[in-house]
């Protein structure tokens, strides 16, 4: 009466074992088809599912939500590694003479490549440290309001630090090997 249905909308049945579930399943739908005069399944007014069907639907929906997310937060890795990518970028054009001074008093490109290295997963985990954080306040201001338990696992938290740290190697290292790989000649000549 409070959704203005006026006819039966769903009816629920239980069978007394799990071997009767499938037949007595059959057993409605035909009962149903008779009573609706429909002549085939194409033409039913109505559905009959079993609680084996509901679980399969809710597993297949569980499984497109998670590649779902996992796109968005492939999505959103990558677009995060463009970034590193370029700030090591123009951090190496703007330091240019400082790798030719470098490299043209001793140091070898491995040396400068390690640097830039090294600064790109410093950038990457600091980013990573802060997307945790802000992870972690969200999920504790809003687990009480959609009445949901709060729980911190540390071995998810890890991974995905680890994955951050992962991102600045993979984006950071063609700059680096960029800066590794000037002429200490045109680096000094470098405005």
């Amino acid at each position: 009466k409070l959704l203005g249905i006026n006819y039966i909308h769903q009816v629920s049945f239980t069978a007394k074992t799990s071997e009767l579930v499938e037949p007595t399943a059959v057993a409605i739908t035909r009962l149903m088809r008779a009573r609706h005069r429909s002549p085939g399944p194409e033409q039913d007014d109505f559905s009959v599912r079993t609680v084996e069907e509901m679980a399969a639907t809710r597993v297949q929906m569980a499984s497109t939500m998670n590649g779902l997310l996992m796109s968005v937060a492939s999505v959103s890795l990558l677009v995060g590694g463009i970034g590193i990518m370029n700030i090591m970028l123009v951090s190496v054009t703007e330091r240019t003479r400082e790798i030719g001074i470098r490299l043209a008093i001793g140091a070898v490109g491995r040396e400068v490549l390690l640097q830039f290295l090294v600064e790109a997963i410093v950038l990457a985990c600091l980013g990573g440290v802060v997307g945790l954080l802000l992870a972690l306040v969200a999920s504790w201001a809003l687990a009480p309001m959609l009445q949901v338990p709060f729980l911190f696992d540390v071995r998810i938290n890890v991974v995905a630090f680890g994955f951050s740290a992962l991102i600045g190697v993979i984006f950071g290292y063609f700059p680096a090997r960029q800066a590794a790989q000037l002429n200490p000649i045109d680096a000094l000549r470098h405005e």
